[in-house]
């Protein structure tokens, strides 16, 4: 009896052996998107250590010209300002690197449900180098995070933080900080201690969660006389926002302030318009051409705004870096950038 014909190594054998998914190989070996070279270099390592058939194709791939790398980013509706004018910020960070610049690929997404973030943030990963993402915290995308980092192309996150430890850094502010600084403001801008709303777009916003934490302890410590109102949420909807602060101001016309933690502040401004009470004190995040006006016209104290071209330039300097080199980056090293404080003084 003939003993049995050894079995041929696999894509799947290679993959195993240089510690990334099939995925990473099939485009080493296909070059239907770029891998970093370390990575590149760990699956022919590995295709030389088990024989692999198609070990001269990836040595051949290996010596060809590299294009530029592709850097993907998924960030919310385009009807947001913010996000518009976030993207532009990315597209300036791009311009004005050295050529050849890395090509910058931006989606915006409609559909916020956990399975569309996650059916996105793998699509981009098979297309891109390295990508970026703005998200909720939910198990669905967590693991897509890890199933794409796997397959070598670092994840990113923007905005808000993500708890996988697969992620290769966060950019953004302290939201903790940025909570307690809007209810300093409360504190001290308010005409007296009362009554003060609270509007988030999700719990599931890890920035939004810590943004309200921060607030809460803030009152907590500082300022107890002022009695906070349970928590509404806006689902980052704008109808939903207005219809949120409108219940706000009808069940509590003694309100005298306004925390807007979240998206939706279209729709806060339209509520609060409809019925503002003298001297309410109003904070909301980031400095668009909507909350601008809305600081002229007095429906907003303060605005605590993301610094977009700082986020952008750190964001694009990480994810080039993690390209380029053999090791990721230490991004959760890195501080949180500072957020920007606007009045009607200094817009």
């Amino acid at each position: 009896m003939k003993p049995p014909k050894p079995t041929e190594p696999t894509m799947a054998d290679v993959a195993q052996a240089a510690g990334v998914g099939v995925a990473t190989v099939d485009r080493v070996i296909n070059r239907r998107a770029p891998v970093r070279a370390e990575t590149a270099r760990r699956v022919l390592e590995a295709a030389q250590a088990l024989g692999f058939r198609r070990t001269g194709l990836i040595q051949r791939r290996l010596g060809e010209p590299t294009r530029p790398p592709v850097l993907g980013v998924l960030l919310q509706t385009e009807r947001s300002p913010f996000y518009r004018e976030l993207a532009e910020a990315l597209r300036a960070a791009v311009r004005v690197l050295p050529e050849p610049p890395p090509e910058l690929l931006i989606v915006h997404l409609g559909d916020l449900t956990p399975r569309s973030v996650a059916h996105h943030l793998a699509a981009l990963g098979q297309r891109c180098d390295a990508v970026a993402l703005v998200a909720a915290e939910h198990p669905q995308i967590t693991q897509a995070v890890e199933a794409v980092s796997a397959d070598g192309v670092p994840v990113f996150a923007l905005v808000s933080d993500l708890s996988s430890p697969a992620l290769a850094a966060y950019v953004g502010v302290d939201n903790r900080k940025m909570g307690r600084m809007a209810a300093w403001t409360m504190a001290h801008l308010s005409r007296g201690p009362g009554k003060v709303g609270l509007i988030l777009g999700s719990h599931r916003y890890l920035c939004q969660e810590q943004c309200e934490i921060g607030f809460r302890s803030y009152l907590r410590e500082h300022a107890p006389n002022f009695h906070l109102l349970e928590t509404l949420v806006s689902l980052e909807d704008v109808q939903v926002a207005q219809t949120a602060v409108l219940e706000l101001l009808h069940q509590h016309p003694d309100l005298v302030g306004i925390y807007i933690a979240g998206g939706g502040i279209e729709g806060v401004l339209e509520g609060l318009t409809a019925g503002l009470p003298p001297r309410l004190v109003t904070v909301c995040h980031d400095l668009t051409d909507v909350t601008r006006q809305a600081l002229l016209d007095g429906h907003v104290s303060m605005v605590l705004s993301h610094p977009r071209e700082g986020m952008a330039r750190r964001l694009i300097e990480l994810m080039g870096a993690a390209v380029r080199g053999p090791h990721p980056p230490q991004g959760r090293a890195l501080p949180p950038l500072p957020f920007d404080i606007h009045t009607v003084a200094n817009v």
